[in-house]
This record gives structure tokens, sequence and C-alpha cells, in this order.
């Protein structure tokens, strides 16, 4: 349409007109979408974790809308499904920062996607959240953005080693991890920490988690005179052939490690339930029951809310739907509270201070974007599985 000379004359004296008389009209609030680049492994080997967290991000996102979303702007969800592979991660990566231009990204859920992309977020400049264990992927100087709401592979393995050592009294210790970036990174950052409180590490290795056959890898343990097998990986198949291997021998000794060993999905897979008696995996404090079988009252409100809303959490880890469900409150208080100003979400989140979630408390510095803390990671007894939480190993100690 053609403006001509008159209409430009009106329009500039009904606005001086307005600027004399003080009198504007309303601006007009912003409604667009807060956009979420959401980055789980739905599918692939590395699954189990990203089902179970994609049901508390679900969730959450649902919730925070219904009660009118961030300041009258709903939560949009663009998610990619990383299907377990860093290059298929990469590429979701670029999509959403470059196409899709997402204030934010939640994930990767894994941390063999999440080695491949962090990098590459942080030179997008998009703030990124993600609950990943792996020690390098957090970097204040190197990834300004970057956030933790989860432990590091320092912590888990304190927690797990300390277990080993000075509760059960192992000090002969095979250590095995399948060939992802998150199992080869817990094998090397582990050993060295087992020999620094005094285990003999007899047995090392990392094997391909589509391995059909364990059995070898348990008689070589065996052979080396090995007291507790500590497996790193967070594939359910991989870790059940593990403890099938042990079962079948009537090796009885105990296998501690990662979360995944309690998971319903490494349950479905035993031939035989009593396999699992005598396995430990790590676990958090509000996700395990007291010696009377309750759940703290943040975690026991927070279940009741999960069958209300007929979420599953008998089939996976309540702990993976618990930070699931915390991931985008994080994400919804900072843009509350700063903006979208990538920035601002940066700074916001830096000083974060005791963020009270579901799954644990959160802490951030400007110099330290590793949010959670130390006496919240705890040991667990896996064949005590009820609705995704689980009582304390015997004689845990904290």
């Amino acid at each position: 349409m053609r403006v001509n000379r008159r209409k430009v004359l009106v329009g500039s004296a009904a606005t001086a007109a307005a600027a004399a008389t003080g009198v504007f009209s309303p601006a007009i609030a912003n409604t667009d979408p807060i956009k979420i680049g959401y980055m789980p492994a739905l599918t692939g080997p590395s699954s189990s974790t990203g089902i179970g967290i994609d049901r508390g991000t679900q969730l959450a996102v649902a919730e925070i809308n219904k009660a009118g979303g961030i300041k009258g702007r709903q939560i949009e969800l663009v998610a990619r499904d990383t299907q377990s592979d860093p290059t298929k991660a990469v590429n979701a990566a670029k999509e959403l920062t470059s196409r899709h231009k997402v204030h934010v990204i939640w994930g990767p859920l894994n941390s063999g996607e999440s080695l491949a992309c962090v990098p590459l977020i942080a030179k997008d400049g998009v703030p990124q959240l993600h609950p990943c264990w792996v020690d390098s992927l957090i970097d204040p100087k190197k990834y300004p953005l970057a956030f933790r709401n989860a432990p590091t592979n320092q912590q888990i393995g304190g927690a797990a080693n300390h277990y080993v050592v000075n509760v059960l009294k192992k000090k002969k210790v095979a250590v095995i991890s399948d060939t992802t970036g998150y199992g080869t990174s817990s094998l090397e950052a582990y050993v060295p920490l087992l020999k620094k409180i005094g285990a003999d590490v007899v047995y090392q290795s990392a094997v391909e988690s589509n391995n059909p056959d364990l059995k070898p890898e348990v008689l070589r343990m065996q052979a080396a005179g090995a007291e507790a097998i500590m497996p790193w990986s967070v594939n359910a198949g991989f870790l059940s052939r593990l403890i099938n291997a042990r079962g079948e021998m009537g090796w009885d000794l105990p296998i501690v490690g990662q979360t995944t060993l309690g998971s319903g999905q490494t349950k479905a897979l035993l031939a035989k339930p009593e396999f699992w008696n005598n396995v430990y995996p790590n676990n958090f404090r509000n996700c395990c029951y007291d010696a009377n079988g309750k759940l703290p009252p943040i975690m026991a409100e927070f279940t009741d809310r999960l069958k209300a809303a007929k979420v599953e959490s008998s089939d996976t880890l309540l702990w993976w739907i618990a930070m699931g469900y915390d991931g985008p409150r994080i994400i919804a208080d900072a843009v509350k509270e700063a903006g979208v100003e990538p920035a601002a979400i940066g700074d916001y989140w830096s000083k974060l201070t005791g963020w009270k979630g579901t799954y644990g408390t959160i802490t951030f510095k400007p110099d330290l974007h590793d949010g959670f803390q130390d006496n919240e990671i705890v040991m667990c007894q896996a064949n005590s599985l009820k609705d995704g939480a689980f009582s304390l190993a015997p004689g845990y100690a904290g």
C-alpha cells in the first residue's frame, strides 16, 4: 500500500500531540513463547535415562503453562531425540540454536552426547542446563553459559568408592565400563580415585555396550581375585548382562556403581530376581526411603502428584523423573527474574543459592557452575526398588 505525504504528516502530528499530552496507548505484552531447546535420548542404547527424565520434564512444562506460563508467555519445548548418538546430537544442537533460535537448551541428557555438544552450544552463545556427570563438561571460563544441575563424576565416584573401600571393606576391585564417552571418562576418573584411597584395582576394561556375552569379562575379574565389581554405564542391557553373568556363575560378590544398576529397565532384563541381591547403585537422599519406609516430605508430595497425573515411576528411577521436573523449573525461574537475554540468564544462575528442587538443592557461583550438594549423594539397595525409589544400602554412613 502506498503511503502519501499527507498520511505521514497526519501520523506525525498525532504522535506529537500524544507526546504533548502525555497520553500513549499501553504497550502490547509480548506473548511469544519461551523456546527451550530440549535434547533427550528417547531411543538408542542409552535411552533409559532420557525416558525417565522426559516424564518429569513434560510434567513440569505442562504445570508451568497451565498456571499461565512465564509472565504470560507459554513454554515451547522444541525437542529433538538424540537417539543416544553424539553425531545426531550435534546436528540437533545446531538446528536448535541456528534455525529455531531457542532461548535456552535443556540437555543433552547423556554425557556422551554432551561431550560433543557443549562446545558448540557455548560458541553459539546459548545458555545451557544439563545433568551430565563428566567433569570436563562444565568449565565457567570455557563455557560461561553452561550449568549442571546434577553431581559430577568426582562426586559420584567418591561416594561409590567410599562405600566399597571404607564401608564394605573390599580392597580388590574390578572396574568395567562401556565404550561411550560417559563410560570411558568414568573409568579414567574412578580408577585413580580408588587407588588414592587404598584400593587395588585388579581389573579394568572398557567393553562395547552391545557385547552379548560378558561372562568372559567376569571370569577375568574372578581370576584376578576381585572382591567387588564397579560398572559404569547407563546402558540397562549392558548392566543386566553383567549381573546375569555373575549370578549364573554363583559368584556372590557386591556390584557397586552407576544408578542404572537399580533401574526398572535393568530389573526387567535379569534372568532371575535374586540376581539383583548384593547390588548397590548410587542414588540421592530425596529419593530414598527412611527406616520407616517413608520418603522425605518434598518427594512424598511429588510422588502423589505423579500418581495424580498418571506418570509412571515403577519402571524407571524416581530421581530421573525428579531431575527432569526440576530442569524446566530452574529455567523458568531464570527467565521470570532475568528475561531471555543469554548474559542475563547466565548472571542469574551464577548467583543462584539454595534453590530447593525436588531432586536436590542447587547452589551456583560465578566460578562454580556445578550446583549439586555432596551430602545428598548416597548409596542404595537395588532390590529394594519401589516406585522408582530405594532404601539406603546396608551400613551406609553418608
